[in-house]
């Protein structure tokens, strides 16, 4: 399974990427707008970290993915127990 997470700290991908290498799961991590995030993919998930992202990021994520079957989990944190609770819901 694909997580995309858009968002988040800058110093936590490592994090982000290691609880979802523990679910089977291969993460893409964005904290910051990129080149527009055109290299987004097909995820299964994108995980969007409501708090850290502007709003042009968030509908660039959004406008990526359209069209595509996609789970879309939104959460104002971005520690590691609410990555983990989503995780948990969408994966297990």
């Amino acid at each position: 399974m694909s997580v995309v997470i858009v968002g988040g700290n800058e110093c936590m991908i490592r994090q982000y990427k290691n609880l979802c290498s523990e679910y089977k799961c291969k993460a893409k991590v964005y904290p910051k707008m990129a080149s527009g995030l055109k290299n987004i993919g097909t995820p299964d998930l994108l995980v969007l970290f409501t708090n850290t992202v502007s709003h042009k990021m968030i509908r660039c994520a959004l406008s990526e993915t359209k069209g595509q079957n996609v789970k879309i989990a939104r959460s104002h944190s971005s520690s590691m127990s609410a990555l983990k609770t989503i995780l948990e819901e969408h994966i297990a």
